[in-house]
C-alpha cells in the first residue's frame, strides 16, 4: 500500500500510527504482513524472558494497545484495514510463539511458529475468517490475527507434544 506524503505526516504525527506500522515495518513494499511478523520476532526473544504469569496480561495490553492504535490508523487514513498497519501481526505471532513459555525450543521452533502463524493468518479457517469479514474498526483489525496465532500455537503445541 502506498501513502501519499500527507498519509504519511498524519500517520506518524501520532503514536498510535507509529505502534500500528510496527515502528514503520507496515510500509514494506513487499509483505507487509510477513515483515511484521519478522519484526516481531526480536520482541518475542526479550518477551520470554519474563516469568511466564506475566506474558499473557502483557499480551492482553498490546492487543488493547494495537485495538487502539489500529483502530486510530484506519480512521485516520479512511481505511477499513489497512495494510500498513502489521501490530496485529506482532500480537499474534508472539501469541502464536506462547507454547514455547514451558517447552523452551530453539531457533528452529521459534521458525515454526513463525511458518505456522503466516500459514493461519493467510488461509484463514473459520473464525479467522468471519473476524476478518464481520469485525470492523481496530478490533477486526486485531482479532483475526490473534485468532490465527490461537490455532498456531495450538499446532506448535501438539507438535511439540508430538516431538
Amino acid at each position: 500500500m502506498l501513502l501519499s506524503v500527507e498519509q504519511r505526516r498524519i500517520l506518524f504525527s501520532h503514536p498510535a500510527g507509529w505502534i500500528a506500522t510496527g515502528f514503520g515495518v507496515g510500509l514494506s513494499p513487499l509483505a507487509p504482513g510477513t515483515a511484521g511478523s519478522l519484526a516481531a520476532l526480536p520482541f518475542w526473544l526479550a518477551l520470554r524472558e519474563l516469568p511466564a504469569v506475566w506474558c499473557l496480561p502483557v499480551l492482553a495490553i498490546a492487543f488493547l494497545l494495537g485495538v487502539w492504535a489500529c483502530g486510530w490508523s484506519a480512521r485516520a487514513l479512511r481505511i477499513d484495514d489497512p495494510s500498513i498497519a502489521v501490530f496485529d501481526e506482532f500480537v499474534g505471532q508472539w501469541l502464536s510463539l506462547t507454547p514455547l513459555l514451558l517447552w523452551r525450543g530453539g531457533f528452529g521452533w521459534i521458525f515454526a511458529g513463525f511458518i505456522l502463524f503466516r500459514f493461519f493468518d493467510v488461509a484463514k479457517p473459520w473464525p479467522v475468517s468471519w473476524a476478518n469479514d464481520r469485525v470492523n474498526g481496530g478490533l477486526g483489525v486485531m482479532l483475526d490475527d490473534v485468532l490465527a496465532g490461537a490455532y498456531a500455537a495450538l499446532a506448535l503445541a501438539a507438535l511439540l507434544w508430538l516431538l
